[in-house]
């Protein structure tokens, strides 16, 4: 009997050990560093990447680009960043957090300025930013589009006057960290002008805009590429391929922004 009883157990014990494993798939998180400007068009691409892949959440992080790059720097968890600048991206090169064949531009962007609805400063053009009096919002310096719009004032005073550029500063009431913020100010008629990328006047139809010409305006390059300590390096490269498809770029160009340049 217990021979038998024995027997028993062994071929339980074989019947359970050749038993195919789960197929429910392990949950994982894929996180991304983007730039608050990508805030409408990336949540939308999230979405469409998570229902390819179910077994997938992906969460994001959107503020200035140059704030996600310090917080990487600082250790804080990512798989892929996607910023407004090339000086963010080469930074993080440079310190070994990016490889540098990884990184590859895949949208452009430029300027914008955004005025409330009701415009009670009545502003009409360009020149009328550096009227007395103005109160007009821009990103802090060291934000891209704060960079990119201050390279543009100094493109106007060679057609408005070389004082321009002062001018417009001087009506300056608010630096803020990302463009979102500044977006923000100008909806809730903290201001009466900003400077902002197109997108996020696309993002804000409730906002008037001025055109900047050509001649007078910034192309921004944005960089994006899957971190080296990526815990996700098959999904970060999956969620890039994605931005890069087709389909991911024709989310990109209904949000307001251009292809690579």
């Amino acid at each position: 009997m217990k021979r038998f009883l024995s027997m028993i157990l062994l071929l339980a014990l074989f019947i359970v050990g050749c038993a195919p494993a789960s197929s429910t798939p392990v949950s994982r998180t894929l996180t991304v560093f983007a730039a608050a400007s990508l805030t409408d068009a990336f949540t939308e691409i999230g979405a469409n990447f998570d229902a390819a892949h179910p077994d997938v959440t992906t969460t994001f992080n959107f503020a200035g680009s140059q704030a996600l790059r310090t917080q990487i720097e600082e250790g804080a968890p990512a798989d892929v960043f996607a910023s407004a600048s090339g000086k963010e991206m080469e930074t993080l090169i440079t310190n070994s957090f990016v490889a540098e064949s990884a990184s590859q531009f895949f949208l452009s962007n430029k300027l914008i300025v955004i005025l409330p609805a009701d415009n009670p400063a009545g502003i009409d053009s360009l020149e009328d930013l550096a009227n007395s009096g103005i109160k007009i919002v821009l990103a802090a310096e060291e934000v891209p589009v704060g960079n990119y719009a201050r390279q543009s004032l100094d493109l106007m005073d060679t057609s408005f006057g070389t004082d321009f550029k002062d001018k417009v500063l001087a009506n300056v009431v608010s630096n803020e960290d990302n463009v979102k913020q500044v977006v923000a100010k100008i909806q809730l008629g903290e201001a009466d002008a900003g400077i902002v990328y197109t997108s996020d006047a696309v993002a804000a139809p409730d906002l008037k805009t001025i055109e900047i010409p050509t001649e007078l305006n910034i192309i921004a390059k944005y960089p994006i590429a899957p971190l080296t300590e990526s815990a996700n390096a098959d999904l970060a490269e999956a969620f890039i391929a994605y931005v890069l498809s087709a389909d991911g770029q024709a989310i990109l160009q209904k949000w307001g922004f251009a292809p690579a340049q």
